[in-house]
């Protein structure tokens, strides 16, 4: 594939566990023309026979490096500024200027980002708002998309 479109935004996705939020992502980072980030330990398989099973027949058109962990995506892109996506973070993603180059870290869908990972970065924390107390988080490829369009539209 030639991967000279970019978006010029990053997704990276700490641990991922659940395939078809991962395969929504991937899509939509096809999609836009975004690298997506796998990284750590994966809950579910992504060799060929795997992807060709789940129907992924995008998988091949979208631009994903998978990194051991954390620190490894950071040396991969050391010129970005990192994003950390949480319900816990007091400040909005719309209220965040995001600037091309960004990566928007999100974590495992069960158990978020680890906190530790937070609390070193809680200037770039960003949350997105749910008026209903009742819910506790909206699904992880939801909240992707969210995100990177947001970004999207403020860069033009």
């Amino acid at each position: 594939m030639n991967y000279t479109k970019h978006s010029h935004f990053h997704v990276a996705l700490i641990e991922p566990e659940i395939p078809p939020n991962t395969g929504n992502i991937a899509r939509l980072c096809g999609a836009t023309f975004t690298t997506l980030h796998l990284v750590g330990k994966l809950g579910f398989r992504t060799d060929e026979a795997a992807v060709r099973r789940a129907g992924l027949d995008y998988w091949d058109d979208v631009e994903i490096l998978y990194h051991r962990n954390i620190e490894a995506l950071y040396e991969t892109l050391p010129a970005c500024r990192f994003l950390y996506f949480t319900t816990k973070a007091e400040r909005l993603y719309t209220d965040w200027q995001y600037q091309p180059n960004d990566c928007l870290v999100f974590g495992r869908e069960t158990r978020g980002l680890p906190e530790e990972l937070l609390r070193a970065n809680w200037d770039h924390c960003l949350t997105i708002p749910m008026p209903n107390p009742a819910i506790r988080s909206l699904n992880l490829a939801t909240s992707v998309g969210i995100v990177l369009y947001e970004a999207l539209r403020q860069i033009g």
